[in-house]
């Protein structure tokens, strides 16, 4: 009942005010209830309660109040500090010497002291606060204390003023009447406000004006020594052209005695004497001279040459002074005429002898030419003739494999077959080089299957990995890229053995990746990495980064022929690389449709007898070659029929009346053509007959005959394993 007799907005005074007077009306009702229910007793103790509240709401007024005063008294302390702070802070304003305003970041003024616009006694009654800066400056362009630079309105002076204020920091010199300066200072504060120093300088800028005329004075004596000192002759004339100043060897030059000379003779009595004892040479002439000194105006330097009867030349310049004026000077250059004219004789019998050299040396070039040319044919040819006996030392090397003891002649025998694979990756380098070299070198664009490829690659380098330990992955890729898949194969194998063999542990990855413009074949290994110094040396040829390296480790040109056949391919070719953390080549290649499957072999499955009972046909004219492939065939079981050409080959046939089982040919790059023919005849007359062909050709016309032919090609040193493998497939059962 009573918190609805109060109303809480109240203030404490009044809600104690109101409940003296509940209390008391309260007091007086029990005083007159007599009645005996207890009413009277029940308002007593009403009003009992109400005291107590009232003392309690008193308690908390007092409390309050207290508060309160506290907060006032505090609140008096801070604003004593606060003026305290800013009379200090004006104090020490009114301290600097210079006179000082700040601006606050709206460009409006918050405080000067008493020096700022000293020079201005008029403008002290508008340097209040809340002045903007802008009418600041208008204020001081238009005080007719200010001296403006002549030419300039005050309107312009304002301009350029409120331009420079752009600034974060500016200083400069104001010139006022009365020959007085000050030095105007400006410079941003944290929060964007201005701060303004105005600092009398007239005391340095009369002295600085002293020094000047002192300067003036001891410039003019130099000036005068150096003219003197000049190995030129000189003489100055004013905008009237009369002659203010001249050397002593002007008069030498032009064979006038010094006398001769006075101050302000004019310009035409020394054009006069030129015109007598001198000739102009040129397209110039003395008229000419006269009326460019007598152009008002900017006139444009002039320069040209005279010359005496006695052979004196002198080179004469004539240039235009910022005063009107003008100022001529005769330089004696007959030495270097003379030596001109020597040296253009010279010139001429120099250039006779630079034109036969040149045509030595293109004759040389030619002849470097040529023996370049004669090179690359003849490592193509040396390489192609070796590719022969290398063929069959490594098929009598296999077929001794099967005959000798385990032990020490194995070993042997192993060594042996490990330095002919050496010989044959430095004869194919060898052979690659030569043909990149060359610049005849063809490439057949077309669909590959870069999965597929990178797959039979990664089946290849297995073993060499496995053997050193290491983890060879690839990340399968779906696409399809355009380029040669000879030339393509031979990068990238080139750069997964160079990865494996350059990597010691970890191991070596091969993935594609989708770019902007096509795909990028990326292969990381783990190795030592590349210094920075060495990543352009490693591409040439012969260069191995492990001087210890054995020859059977490769010869350094691996990645030779890696750079050579990308940049034929148009193959961007670039490498990331982190010593003793590895190593990315990465091949750009760009996209193509999906590639065509290959089409099945043109012979039928064979279901006949089994392989020990194969007869095959061998044409090989290389004796040497012949008789390795005919042992290592008939170690495998097979019966052979070894011929040296094509039509020994029929005629055997036809003798034994009886036609082979397969045919393995060797077609040499000269006679390609023909032989290929020769072969497909034979095939198409003893129908179905499986066709091996055998080349040292690794040229696109060999390539494109097995195409023709639809058989396959094996690529001379011949690989036993893949002959044998052939051989297999034409068999129902495979040699265990």
């Amino acid at each position: 009942m009573v918190q609805g007799l109060i109303d809480p907005r109240d203030t404490l005074e009044r809600q104690n005010e109101k409940l003296l007077k509940i209390a008391a009306t309260l007091m007086r009702r029990v005083e007159q209830d007599t009645d005996s229910s207890g009413l009277a007793y029940a308002q007593f103790e009403r009003a009992a309660l109400l005291e107590e509240e009232v003392r309690n709401r008193t308690r908390d007024l007092e409390r309050t109040l207290d508060l309160l005063n506290l907060s006032n008294a505090k609140l008096a302390e801070a604003n004593r500090e606060t003026e305290a702070a800013r009379a200090n802070l004006t104090n020490a304003i009114e301290a600097v010497q210079e006179g000082f305003a700040l601006f606050n970041a709206q460009d409006v003024l918050v405080m000067c002291n008493s020096r700022f616009g000293m020079h201005m006694p008029d403008l002290r009654d508008h340097l209040q606060p809340e002045l903007r800066f802008d009418a600041y400056v208008t204020l001081v362009s238009q005080n007719p204390a200010l001296a403006l630079p002549p030419g300039t309105t005050a309107a312009d002076w304002a301009l350029r003023r409120m331009t420079r204020h752009q600034d974060r920091s500016v200083m400069f010199n104001v010139r006022l009447h009365g020959d007085l300066w000050m030095q105007i200072s400006e410079h941003r504060t944290p929060d964007g406000g201005t701060v303004i120093l105005q600092t009398d300088v007239t005391d340095i800028m009369r002295l600085q004006h002293q020094e000047r005329e002192r300067l003036l004075d001891d410039q003019a004596r130099l000036i005068r020594a150096t003219l003197e000192h000049l190995n030129q002759g000189v003489c100055i004339f004013d905008t009237q052209r009369r002659l203010l100043g001249w050397n002593r060897l002007l008069g030498d030059l032009l064979a006038i005695p010094v006398g001769r000379f006075r101050l302000g003779s004019r310009f035409e009595t020394i054009l006069i004497r030129l015109r007598e004892d001198f000739d102009f040479a040129g397209n110039i002439t003395a008229n000419e001279v006269e009326t460019w000194a007598k152009q008002d105006g900017h006139r444009p330097a002039l320069t040209f040459d005279i010359q005496n009867p006695a052979g004196r030349v002198l080179t004469v310049f004539m240039q235009d002074m910022p005063d009107g004026g003008f100022v001529i000077s005769f330089t004696d250059v007959t030495q270097e005429r003379q030596s001109a004219r020597a040296m253009s004789e010279a010139k001429e019998t120099l250039e006779q002898r630079v034109l036969e050299r040149t045509l030595e040396l293109e004759d040389a070039l030619a002849e470097a030419e040529r023996a370049n040319a004669s090179k690359s044919r003849f490592v193509a040819a040396a390489s192609h003739d070796l590719l022969q006996p290398l063929s069959a030392a490594k098929l009598f090397v296999s077929a001794l494999d099967g005959e000798l003891p385990t032990g020490a002649p194995r070993d042997t025998l192993q060594k042996a077959a490990n330095a002919l694979d050496s010989v044959e990756t430095l004869l194919e380098a060898l052979l690659d080089i030569s043909r990149l070299d060359s610049g005849r070198a063809q490439v057949h664009l077309a669909p590959v299957d870069l999965n597929h490829l990178l797959q039979q690659l990664m089946e290849e380098m297995r073993p060499m990995a496995e053997a050193k330990g290491l983890r060879l992955r690839l990340r399968p890729t779906d696409h399809a890229v355009l380029s040669d898949i000879t030339y393509l194969r031979r990068i990238l194998q080139n750069l997964l053995s160079n990865a494996l063999r350059y990597t010691q542990t970890g191991g070596v990855l091969v993935g594609a990746r989708a770019t902007r413009t096509g795909l990028r074949l990326e292969i990381w290994d783990t190795g030592s990495g590349i210094a920075e110094a060495d990543q352009t040396r490693i591409f040439g040829e012969f260069q191995r980064l492990n001087a210890t390296a054995s020859a059977a480790d490769g010869m350094g040109l691996g990645l030779a022929i890696v750079d050579r056949a990308c940049a034929l391919l148009g193959h961007p070719l670039s490498l990331r690389s982190r010593l003793g953390q590895g190593t990315v080549f990465a091949v750009d290649l760009p996209r193509a449709g999906n590639p065509q499957p290959s089409p099945p072999p043109r012979h039928a499955e064979r279901s006949g007898e089994p392989l020990s009972k194969l007869i095959v046909l061998l044409v090989e004219a290389d004796t040497d070659l012949r008789e390795a492939l005919s042992l290592t065939m008939e170690q495998w079981g097979m019966d052979v029929l070894a011929c040296a050409n094509p039509a020994e080959a029929q005629s055997l046939i036809d003798e034994i009346g009886l036609p082979p089982d397969v045919m393995v040919a060797d077609i040499p790059p000269t006679e390609c053509p023909a032989t290929a023919r020769a072969m497909a005849a034979l095939q198409d007359k003893h129908a179905p007959l499986p066709l091996c062909l055998i080349s040292a050709g690794r040229g696109p016309q060999t390539q494109a005959v097995a195409r023709q032919l639809n058989v396959p090609l094996l690529a001379k040193p011949l690989n036993p394993e893949h002959l044998r493998r052939f051989l297999v497939a034409q068999s129902p059962r495979a040699i265990p």
